[in-house]
Parts: structure tokens; sequence; C-alpha cells
């Protein structure tokens, strides 16, 4: 089985990365430009006896989603599964503080890169099975957040509205493409012990609202990992247009 995940190189990505290699998936690792952390991914793979292959590009432009999965079937074959996961955010502020570069950033790598690595997955997975064989259906998980409920007031209103087009997505997807035998599920991440935190300028966060969850912890990102890989398995062969909360409760 073949896995294509976006933004793989750290974080939620890799985690899912490291655990799918163990589930017997062959990994397409994607990243933007950390090459070495990308390469250290493919690495832990390979060493952990796993198959898998890194290759850059920005999820926003059309020609490099295009590339990704051109690449992924040079090297593995026909794509069975497919992680949406690439995703920005930037510096804690209110939306009246934000400009309009920052919005567009955000935009462009968070919805439309997500939509075009979606809409890629949607051409090319319904003939990538057997019809019959329903506990080996190709399926798309997709990232989304926590803050698309939320809104993340005073933080980051542009990010979890970006989110909040992800939850859409995944019920209209899931919709055009389970008669096709594919399913599209999403999971929604909490507070989760990754680099985000900091690159928003806040690295206390983590810890700050992390500690105030029902579970009175952070979350992982190898937690996160669980659900991706679970609604990636047979296990789930009956669930679709789903949205996994991993939150801690919050």
């Amino acid at each position: 089985m073949n896995l294509l995940i976006t933004g793989a190189s750290r974080g939620i990505g890799r985690a899912t990365a490291l655990l799918a290699a163990t589930r017997g998936w062959n990994i397409l690792v994607n990243y933007a430009s950390d090459s070495l952390a990308a390469e250290i991914t493919v690495q832990a793979i390979e060493q952990a006896g796993g198959h898998a292959v890194a290759v850059q590009g920005d999820v926003s432009q059309e020609s490099d989603v295009l590339a990704l999965f051109d690449a992924m079937e040079k090297h593995f074959g026909p794509t069975q599964g497919v992680v949406v996961n690439a995703g920005i955010n930037a510096t804690s502020m209110p939306l009246s503080e934000m400009t309009a570069e920052r919005l567009r950033r955000v935009f462009d790598t968070n919805v439309l890169g997500a939509y075009l690595c979606a809409r890629e997955a949607a051409r090319r997975l319904p003939g990538s099975y057997a019809a019959s064989d329903r506990d080996r259906s190709p399926s798309i998980v997709l990232l989304s957040s926590a803050a698309a409920r939320l809104g993340s007031p005073n933080e980051c209103v542009d990010y979890a509205g970006s989110k909040g087009a992800i939850d859409t997505l995944c019920i209209g997807l899931s919709k055009e493409l389970g008669p096709k035998g594919v399913r599209v599920n999403a999971v929604r991440p909490g507070i989760i012990d990754t680099e985000i935190h900091a690159s928003v300028g806040d690295p206390e966060r983590l810890g700050r609202i992390g500690n105030q969850t029902p579970l009175g912890r952070p979350g992982s990102a190898e937690e996160v990992a669980e659900a991706i890989v679970w609604l990636l398995s047979p296990q789930a062969s009956y669930v679709t247009g789903t949205n996994v909360d991993v939150t801690g409760g919050r």
C-alpha cells in the first residue's frame, strides 16, 4: 500500500509517516523546504524496515502537487492513501492587525493547497483498488484543527478559518467519492506538542493551554498519528465523512 503525506518532515506528518511505515505502507515524504529533516525521516523509516522517498513540493502550487503524485507512482505505483497535512500558521495577533499578505499566505497553503491535493487524490485514488476489496479501499485523511470550532480569537482567526474550510471539504468530498469506494475523513488535533507554537511567537502556549484541557496535558504528535493511521486502515472501512477530535477533551 502506498501513502503520500504532505508536510511529513516534522511534527504530526513525521509521526504519521513513521507509524504508517510500521503498518506496511510505502511512504512519500513531502516537504516544503527542510530537506535535511525530510531525509532524516526517510532514514528512520528505512532503518525500521520500511520504504520511503522524500520529495520537495509547495502544495499551494498546482505543478508541484501534480509532481508529487507522479513521483509516488514512479517510485511505488498507484497511490492508495493520502494524508493532507501540510499547513502553516503565523504570529498570534487579532484580525485587525493582520496584513493581506499574511492572510493570502495562510489561505494559499492551508486552503488552496489542501484542495489541490484533495482534488488530485480524487482523480487518482478511485482506480487504485479492486471494487470488491472493501478492506483495502483507498482513503484520504485531511488535517483540520480544533481551532476550526474554537475560532482562535486574538491569536489566529485566519488559521482557524482555513481549518473550517477543511471541515467542509471533508463533508463534501466524502459524499462525492463514497460511491467510488474512496473514504474521506479528517482529524482535528488540539494542543499538540509540536514546533507550531514557537512558530507563532508563543512557545509557552503549549503548557499554558494544554494543562487546561480535561486530560490536564497537551497531546503528542504520535497520539494524533494513531488516529490518522486508524482512519487509513481496514479497521475504519465503514468510516467516511467523519471528523475525529484528538483534543484531550478541549
